[in-house]
């Protein structure tokens, strides 16, 4: 396999990963804002998307695609992508749950689910598509 091909599939790993454990976080903060508050779901789900998508946001500039971009136009760039995703997720989620009545955990594991595919595609080839591996790493000022 040729490197950029390895690069890409690591890339792809690591996102997957990362978007795990933003996953494990927005569904704790959904299930402790769910078991005690009193809080409807489209609340419990928006703050619980905020905490997920500032966690992810952080890992993958970092970590997946080593970005040295403008963290402020990057972050707006994924401000406009939730600016969209959050109101449509939350309206139709609130009216599968509410309305429809289905369960509130499936409802966010669909979220979940979209937000993950949608969510890599942008980053990939729009928020960070200029900047991939352009992070320096940190030179090791130890003396031997």
């Amino acid at each position: 396999m040729e490197t950029s091909k390895k690069k890409e599939l690591f890339r792809m790993i690591f996102f997957t990963l990362f978007s795990i454990s933003a996953g494990l976080v927005e569904i704790g903060v959904f299930s402790l804002l769910e078991l005690f508050t009193n809080l409807k779901y489209w609340p419990c789900y928006l703050i619980a998307l905020i905490f997920s998508v500032l966690w992810n946001f952080t890992l993958n500039r970092n970590i997946t695609f080593k970005s040295a971009n403008n963290i402020p136009i990057a972050m707006l760039k994924v401000g406009l992508f939730y600016l969209i995703f959050t109101p449509l997720s939350t309206i139709l989620g609130n009216y599968l749950a509410e309305d429809l009545l289905w369960n509130d955990f499936l409802v966010t594991a669909i979220n979940m689910i979209a937000n993950f595919v949608l969510e890599y595609l942008y980053d990939r080839f729009f928020v960070f598509r200029n900047s991939i591996d352009t992070r320096k790493k940190p030179e090791n000022n130890s003396q031997d």
